[in-house]
């Protein structure tokens, strides 16, 4: 069961919200049966008004429930009282999305990150619901006196989270010799930006050659990837398939991933690919824009991809005929990465741009 109780005051509905939770939840195998929504003015130590709980524990009961889904970030008090008083399990929607990752992860940088991440939004949560995690090393001297068991949780966690960043820190030494070692060549990077499920990765393995797994579900892929491709003038650069993002991201799951959206810094370009089709591609649009502006990157050159044409417009028609149909305010360049349809122009453009940076080798 999906539960937003969010005031209505950014550029998605409560029903929109919901609708994309719902996808979230069916990418991590869950089966939503329903959907509530409150509006509150303030939020209480439970989140939910009284009269809300007692719809819950109803709605719960009658269709047996296993789980709640919130379509927010509880405090570690909000979950513990809702469990508390609904006695079911209760998640929200940055557990979700940590789950999905875990799920995502192939490489080990991947797996890192989400470890690192998952370990961060355990910490403040651990009171109350486990009462003991898998200790490395126990035995003598690894309990001080008097010591509590959430004392003792919490120390375990601290020390995975300090060998994780410790690790994640030889991942982004590494990844920044192989940074350095692209400029000492001077090849151009492009890389892929864009709202979750908006086809980079289609439009990845179109213009490279490449078997990136493509999926219709959200964050299908997690873990980088670079290839090379050829501009028309035959000048290679290089493009990088990077995470998707998603409204409401968790700033855990933005920090701990550093170590894979410092490749947007180097970038001589961002391709950033849009789901013309979806009726919230303008919102969506602008979640990728505030997440780029929160990582530093607004100063970025950019070119907006607007993908999955061929499910608006005939392609047999003429191009001056078909633009007329895409969201006015969205303008960019129209392409279909499945049909790979008008894929010359955007490389003409890429070059174009690219022409203008001092990383471009003059071939002629």
């Amino acid at each position: 069961m999906a539960v937003d109780l969010k005031n209505n005051k950014g550029l998605w509905s409560v029903r929109e919200s919901l609708d994309e939770l719902e996808h979230l939840a069916n990418t991590a195998g869950a089966k939503v049966i329903g959907q509530i929504h409150q509006r509150l003015a303030n939020r209480s130590r439970s989140y939910v008004g009284t009269g809300k709980i007692v719809e819950l524990l109803d709605f719960c009961e009658k269709n047996h429930c296993d789980t709640i889904i919130f379509d927010d970030e509880l405090t570690p008090t909000q979950q513990r009282n809702l469990e508390k008083r609904l006695e079911i399990k209760v998640i929200d929607r940055t557990a979700l999305i940590l789950d999905i990752f875990a799920r995502h992860a192939k490489t080990k940088p991947g797996q890192l990150q989400v470890e690192l991440a998952q370990h961060e939004y355990l910490m403040p949560r651990l009171a109350g619901q486990w009462s003991h995690l898998e200790r490395l090393g126990a035995g003598i001297g690894t309990r001080g006196p008097g010591e509590t068991q959430i004392e003792t949780d919490r120390r375990i966690i601290r020390r995975k989270i300090q060998k994780t960043k410790k690790r994640l820190e030889e991942v982004r030494t590494q990844r920044g010799r192989q940074r350095s070692r692209r400029r000492d060549l001077n090849i151009p990077l492009v890389s892929l930006v864009g709202y979750t499920n908006a086809g980079k990765s289609t439009l990845f393995n179109s213009l490279t050659q490449s078997d990136v797994m493509t999926e219709d579900k959200l964050f299908s892929t997690l873990d980088p990837v670079t290839r090379k491709a050829y501009l028309n003038s035959n000048q290679e650069f290089l493009f990088s398939d990077t995470v998707g993002f998603i409204n409401k991201l968790p700033t855990t799951l933005v920090e701990a991933f550093h170590a894979t959206l410092e490749e947007l810094v180097e970038s001589d370009l961002l391709l950033h690919v849009i789901d013309i089709t979806h009726k919230n591609a303008a919102e969506q649009a602008q979640v990728v824009d505030d997440t780029l502006a929160h990582l530093g990157l607004s100063g970025k050159k950019k070119l907006l991809v607007l993908n999955k044409m061929d499910r608006l417009i005939d392609l047999d028609a003429p191009a001056d005929n078909n633009t007329q149909t895409i969201t006015p305010q969205i303008h960019g360049i129209p392409i279909s990465a499945t049909k790979q349809w008008n894929l010359n122009e955007l490389i003409v453009q890429i070059e174009s741009i690219l022409s203008t940076s001092k990383r471009v080798i003059n071939t002629a």
